[in-house]
């Protein structure tokens, strides 16, 4: 694939994507509505995934495949959570943004890199004339997007489920896979998009390899900004004070899923190195619960 095609479909995408997260900035902006921040973004994979596929029109197994993968993703978390903020109402990370224009613009702004960035591997795919026959890393990154969307989902329902209990109501998630990762959803989110990466690595050549600055993305994303600390920060500030609250994050991991009682005993060190339990998932609890870390 030339270096002239590969700049006409990023730019391509660029522009629809700054395209549509301006049109749902300005209705965010206008009506104070919120509601509809999550689905566009999810939707926007959906729309770059398709528009490629087609503009292409090469129609090849691999790109067909791979957009599908992307299609069913970005609907069903899009729709989800859509359905989701108008059951349970305002979206509270704008509580602060509703009246600072600049506050509002930076995260939709930062919405579409993220959109772009992620469907890197996809784009390029979907741009390649490449077409090898069925590799293993295709089986395996299809393999590793279906395990990934299963946890997800069923993380996601699980909580909406324990959320929508009244006899849960002031408590934290832990049932389910909730009881073996603290971020269940985030861990399929992530594991499935690095499935989208290894499933696009047959027709990646030279600088496309470049690509995996998506899933790479994604992950520093979840891990450091957007995802983990906001949500490890507000269940500190609600629970913090709570020894069961306490307990349930010593034993649980905070992103890979594994059995409590073989978390619970691991060495501090050991999981901060391999299991991504970092110091900044812990600095909001009382001065006094170290936690060990």
């Amino acid at each position: 694939m030339g270096t002239v095609i590969d700049s006409h479909f990023l730019a391509l995408t660029a522009i629809v994507t700054v395209a549509y997260q301006l049109l749902f900035f300005i209705i965010t902006a206008l009506l104070k509505f919120d509601k509809v921040t999550d689905f566009a973004g999810s939707t926007n994979f959906v729309i770059l995934a398709l528009l490629t596929l087609i503009v292409k029109g090469s129609w090849h197994f691999r790109q067909v495949v791979l957009s599908f993968l992307v299609v069913v993703w970005g609907l069903r978390l899009g729709l989800f959570l859509l359905m989701r903020i108008l059951n349970w109402g305002e979206d509270r990370r704008f509580d602060e943004m509703r009246s600072n224009l600049g506050k509002l613009a930076v995260f939709w702004i930062f919405q579409a890199v993220w959109v772009w960035t992620v469907s890197l591997p996809v784009t390029i795919v979907n741009a390649s004339d490449s077409d090898p026959g069925l590799q293993a890393q295709d089986i395996i990154g299809w393999i590793m997007w279906s395990i990934g969307i299963i946890i997800e989902a069923t993380a996601d329902q699980q909580k909406l489920l324990f959320k929508n209990a009244p006899g849960n109501r002031g408590k934290w998630c832990d049932a389910g896979l909730w009881g073996y990762t603290r971020h269940p959803n985030y861990f399929g989110e992530i594991f499935l998009w690095w499935g989208i990466f290894v499933a696009s690595t047959p027709v990646l050549e030279g600088a496309e390899w470049l690509v995996v600055l998506g899933p790479l993305f994604l992950t520093l994303l979840l891990l450091f900004v957007s995802g983990i600390p906001l949500l490890e920060e507000s269940g500190d500030k609600k629970y913090g004070n709570v020894a069961g609250y306490r307990q349930y994050k010593r034993t649980t991991s905070p992103l890979i899923p594994l059995p409590p009682v073989v978390y619970g005993k691991l060495p501090s060190w050991f999981k901060v190195v391999f299991l991504f339990e970092l110091p900044l998932y812990n600095r909001n609890l009382p001065k006094e619960e170290s936690l060990g870390w």
